[in-house]
């Protein structure tokens, strides 16, 4: 295997600002020895100077901005480490550490991680390149750190060469959760995957939807823009603008970009959301020039600075509006507290970063509050040495105390913890004394499987490497006078969901929702989302929803359908309506008056029925055919009535089946009996022999009443059986449905009224032949005239039914059923009831014989006139022929007669005399 040895070039820090160091341990923060080093990583400054000489020569410089909370956490990781020597977790083993400043900066960093791959017990600090790393044992077994993600993507690759274990406490990107790229990572806070999601749940539940991001412009802020944006987008939240800030103060454009964004969150009024992926530092110098400009909004504040106390002690913080933020779960901290008591009992010698903040202390000591916040913060290593002589040290028990940040405190010591629980599980059964007992990368794959109990609860790295142990809500509230960093609510990462401990703190959530943020205007229920021509989906029109749509809640983007068939809903609606059920009911108006005037007929038909069961034997009711046809005809007419129920109420199967076919055969019935009456009447006074031997082949009653009524059976017992009708539900009507019979098949209901009209119309022709019968016998006449009006009713009924629709259309049909049953009623039954209770006189054997002889003798007159007129015209022709018997026989004897011109007929009316006689007995007997 090839080998060789790269020496790293010593660095020896220095009053020289461009000579930093002159050997490692110089460069080395903080350290103890131990029998396992663990090494560290935090951003002790903020910032690394850069020299203005050129050429630029690759030396690692001083740096500026001493960060309280981030020196805070190199003291965690101390504590941690000392409170787990002092305990029996790890028996008879020490740890040791040494704690690197990375300056915020990428280059120092990755200097120290060198120094963490060099190799262990060696004079020099060497890094061995290799094929295979398995058995390397390098100068440290684990990192902790670094405290922002750019920084722990750049050092986690370098350690993953050697898989060494880097457990950041601070470091939130979601892009290290990829164990492809990433394979030793692991941390003890949550992804910002969760906390994108969580602040894009907060701005939604808060009603807002119209927001600007302000972030820096690296690695980190790219990343939790993009997060973002994407939870964002799934909330239905849009950006208004993004503006993007250098990473590093010593940016020449970081003022002018900082200008830009304020300039950008004043000119978008309806703009009162921002949320800010920053670092502290940025977020200082955006305030202050926001303080400047008035600008008051509600802020969202990222992990990195929701609960620095530096930024909450700002002079006039509370111009700017609400700070809302997330940061990590406050745990208790109790003893770390009691640890910085001491702090100051003890020795610098190897902790520079202590040695730097007492000398901050002393420089700053004329100073109050903030100002001494800015003093400490603002210092060069530089100017500090150069400013720290003759300066007496004045120690602030309650600084440290007041810049605590629990949730990054906690974090920190956890990181160690987990990695102390890992070397316990290697050193079971090694002795761990010895450097090399154990790898890197064999602590790796312990620390994965390592389960802390924390405040009870059980917790470990999850598949990617994070511990999911979600967010504190935070709330900026003023309080005496003064900003304090409250909670507000807790966010459970798992569920996606806020828990509030009591109502007080409910309430100040929903204090937030009465700011808004918005592109447009929110629409109310009955009003759905019309987009405009912005690029945004926020940015809508309110319109209303149409004709059976609605909208229940706010800011929907589409109404929903009411289904059409049960339901309505007007324009601008809420909700939808049932449909109210309409049909032609017993309490209408108008069904009542069709059912006392069927009423009315069935009164009729029982008062007919009981005049000519009382006149039984008179000469009209025998002509009428006889009490079994009238009460025949009678019933029929009944169950015709009765038909115009079924009509009326709630459509049913039954109802739907019964009243068509009741009503066609009652109708056939009736108008098979008027038939074989107009048939009889024919018979008796026609003086056709043709047609009377004809009428007397054909008419049999029973056997043509059996047959036309049979016909129509038959008719509607197919219609039933392959076609029957059913109750249907008429949508046509918006706001109704309409129950109504569908008659199952127009061509059957057409021919069952069919076969009625043919049977009416032969009845008619029948009646019509019979219309000149005597005065007193006119009962054709009146046939003629009842189908008539059932003729005229049913042609009017087809157009009126066609086109009309609605619960009164089984109406039309009623009225018509009514006019023509009423009609034929009372043309056949008026006329007899007429004679037989006004016209008594007539109503007798007597007066019959003499109204039929009558109108014989006349009948037998005309005939023989006409045939004296046709022999007339005949011997006119043919004088000479006196005795030819060719000419026509008179139809009253059978006998010749000769007309000449001039003479009269004597003998013609003897005869007519005696036939008029004959005839009158027959046509008597024949009625």
């Amino acid at each position: 295997m090839a080998l060789f040895s790269l020496v790293l070039i010593p660095f020896v820090i220095s009053s020289d600002v461009a000579s930093a160091c002159q050997n490692t341990d110089d460069f080395v923060g903080a350290s103890s020895p131990g029998d396992i080093i663990i090494g560290g990583l935090f951003a002790v400054h903020s910032e690394m100077l850069h020299p203005e000489e050129h050429p630029i020569k690759p030396v690692i410089q001083n740096c500026a901005g001493f960060e309280i909370q981030i020196f805070l956490q190199t003291l965690a990781m101390i504590h941690a480490i000392e409170m787990i020597n002092n305990s029996t977790l790890l028996s008879g083993i020490t740890l040791g550490y040494e704690i690197y400043d990375t300056c915020a900066e990428v280059t120092k960093a990755m200097a120290s991680a060198l120094r963490f791959l060099s190799k262990s017990n060696t004079s020099k600090d060497i890094v061995e390149f290799k094929c295979n790393y398995s058995d390397y044992v390098p100068r440290i077994k684990a990192v902790t750190g670094a405290s922002y993600s750019e920084v722990s993507m750049a050092v986690s690759r370098l350690l993953a060469l050697q898989l060494i274990p880097q457990v950041s406490p601070a470091s939130s990107a979601e892009i290290l959760s990829d164990k492809i790229r990433f394979p030793s990572f692991l941390r003890t806070i949550p992804s910002d995957f969760h906390q994108t999601r969580a602040m894009a749940h907060l701005i939604c539940e808060s009603g807002w939807n119209w927001i600007g991001v302000i972030a820096t412009d690296d690695d980190n802020g790219r990343f939790a823009l993009e997060s973002f944006g994407v939870q964002a987008m799934a909330n239905s939240v849009c950006i208004a603008f993004k503006e993007m800030l250098p990473a590093y103060l010593s940016d020449n454009t970081f003022h002018t970009k900082v200008d830009r964004a304020i300039e950008k969150i004043v000119k978008e009024t309806r703009v009162n959301v921002i949320v800010v992926f920053m670092r502290q530092f940025h977020v200082l110098k955006l305030f202050k020039k926001a303080i400047e400009r008035n600008v008051k909004k509600i802020w969202i504040a990222s992990d990195n600075w929701s609960t620095a106390v530096k930024i909450s002690t700002m002079p006039n913080i509370r111009k700017l509006g609400t700070v809302v933020g997330f940061g990590f779960k406050n745990k208790d901290v109790s003893t770390f507290q009691d640890f910085l008591r001491n702090i100051h009992e003890r020795p610098t010698e190897n902790n520079k970063f202590l040695l730097e903040y007492i000398m901050l202390l002393s420089v700053c000591a004329h100073l109050d509050n903030y100002d001494f916040q800015m003093c400490i913060s603002s210092q060069s290593q530089y100017d500090l040495m150069q400013n720290v002589e003759n300066k007496h040290q004045i120690w602030r028990d309650d600084f440290l105390n007041a810049n605590i940040e629990p949730g990054f405190i906690h974090s920190t010591i956890l990181a160690v913890y987990a990695i102390a629980h890992a070397i316990k599980g290697q050193c079971k059964d090694r002795n761990c004394k010895d450097p090399s007992a154990f790898t890197p990368w064999e602590l790796l794959e312990e620390l994965k499987k390592v389960t802390i109990i924390d405040d009870d609860k059980e917790i470990k790295f999850d598949s990617k490497g994070d511990m999911s142990s979600g967010y504190d809500v935070l709330l900026w509230k003023e309080i005496d006078g003064h900003m304090e960093i409250t909670t507000m609510a807790e966010y459970d990462p798992e569920n996606g969901y806020f828990i509030f401990e009591d109502e007080e703190k409910k309430k100040n959530f929903c204090t937030l929702q009465k700011v808004p943020s918005t592109c447009s205007q929110h629409c109310r229920p009955g009003q759905m989302k019309k987009v405009t021509e912005s690029p945004h989906t926020c940015c809508y029109e309110c319109v209303y929803c149409p004709e059976n749509h609605y909208s229940n809640r706010t800011d929907m983007d589409y109404c929903y359908r009411c289904h059409n068939k049960t339901y309505w809903a007007p324009v601008n609606s809420t909700t939808c309506y049932r449909k109210t059920i309409h049909f032609l009911g017993w309490t209408d108006w108008f069904a009542i008056f069709l059912l006392l005037l069927s009423a009315f007929g069935v009164v009729l038909i029982f008062s007919i029925s009981a005049v000519f069961t009382k006149n039984l034997s008179t000469p009209v009711v025998k002509a009428s055919g006889g009490l079994t046809v009238c009460y025949i005809i009678l019933l029929s007419h009944f169950f015709i009535f009765l038909s115009t129920v079924f009509f009326i109420g709630e459509p049913t199967e039954f109802k739907c089946r019964t009243r068509q076919a009741l009503f066609g055969i009652s109708f056939a019935l009736c108008i098979s009996c008027i038939l074989i009456k107009s048939l009889k009447i024919l018979l008796a006074f026609s003086f056709d022999p043709k047609l009377q031997n004809f009428l007397k082949c054909a008419y049999k009653p029973i056997i043509i009443v059996f047959i036309c009524t049979g016909i129509q059976v038959t008719i509607c017992t197919f219609w039933l059986v392959f076609r029957t009708p059913f109750v249907k539900q008429n949508f046509s009507i918006p706001r109704a449905i309409i129950l109504e019979c569908n008659e199952g098949s127009v061509v059957a209901f057409g021919i069952m009224l069919g076969y009625i009209a043919a049977l009416a119309f032969i009845c008619f022709i029948c009646a019509f032949k019979g219309r000149k019968l005597p005065e007193n016998y006119n009962e054709a006449k009146f046939i003629t005239f009842g189908m008539l009006i059932y003729f005229i009713a049913w042609i009017v009924f087809i157009p009126v039914y066609v086109t009309t629709f609605g619960k009164y259309l089984p109406a039309v049909e009623i009225i018509v059923i009514l006019i023509s049953n009423y009609g034929i009623l009372c043309c056949t039954f008026f006329p007899k009831c007429y004679i037989i209770i006004y016209k008594q006189e007539t109503n007798t054997k007597s007066a019959f014989l003499k109204m039929i002889y009558t109108y014989s003798s006349k009948s037998v007159g005309s005939i023989a006139v006409s045939q004296i007129s046709l022999d007339s015209k005949s011997s006119s022709s043919r004088i000479t022929a006196p005795d030819s018997c060719n000419a026509e026989k008179s139809s009253v004897n059978g006998n010749c007669h000769f007309q000449v011109p001039g003479q009269t007929p004597v003998k013609e009316e003897v005869a007519s005399k005696s036939a008029a006689r004959t005839l009158s007995r027959k046509r008597l007997s024949s009625i």
